[in-house]
């Protein structure tokens, strides 16, 4: 077989977040590596398990009462981060784990992240201090329709 035909297939290759029977998420295998090594990274900077089970056999298992949990413990972590870069750089995994809670129908505590953000616009002496709740809302949201199965 060729490389690009192994390539394809690696492509085509993918695996299932599910929640009991459920099929939550179902990415490819570069999607879901990335995404399994944040989590790692991030339960470390909140001091709790995400509730994504291990990968096996291209599954795992998500347990909901630790993954919502892990959400709005992820989600005050990161209103609380007033540092460019690591704003910047935990946006996009913030997003997804809020894709991915939606999708779970996990209620998300959107009113701590509201109220920390209006407590740090009233004393912000930054200029450039700008509203990122309502934006992160609306793009976790617009990653749910690409989460399905």
């Amino acid at each position: 077989m060729s490389a690009a035909c192994d390539q394809q297939r690696e492509a085509d290759v993918s695996q299932y977040y599910d929640l009991g029977d459920r099929t939550l998420w179902n990415p490819s295998n570069g999607a879901s590596r990335l995404f399994m090594n944040q989590i790692t990274v991030y339960q470390a900077e909140v001091s709790l398990p995400s509730g994504i089970g291990p990968m096996e056999a291209d599954e795992c298992q998500i347990d909901p009462i630790a993954f919502a949990a892990f959400v709005d413990a992820l989600l005050a972590w990161h209103s609380g981060t007033r540092h460019a870069v690591m704003a910047t750089l935990s946006e996009g995994f913030v997003a997804t784990v809020l894709a991915l809670a939606e999708a779970a129908n996990i209620e998300v505590d959107w009113q701590a992240a509201e109220r920390a953000e209006s407590d740090y616009l009233k004393t912000a002496s930054d200029p450039h201090a700008q509203k990122w709740t309502a934006a992160l809302r609306e793009k976790s949201r617009g990653l749910v329709r690409h989460m399905g199965p």
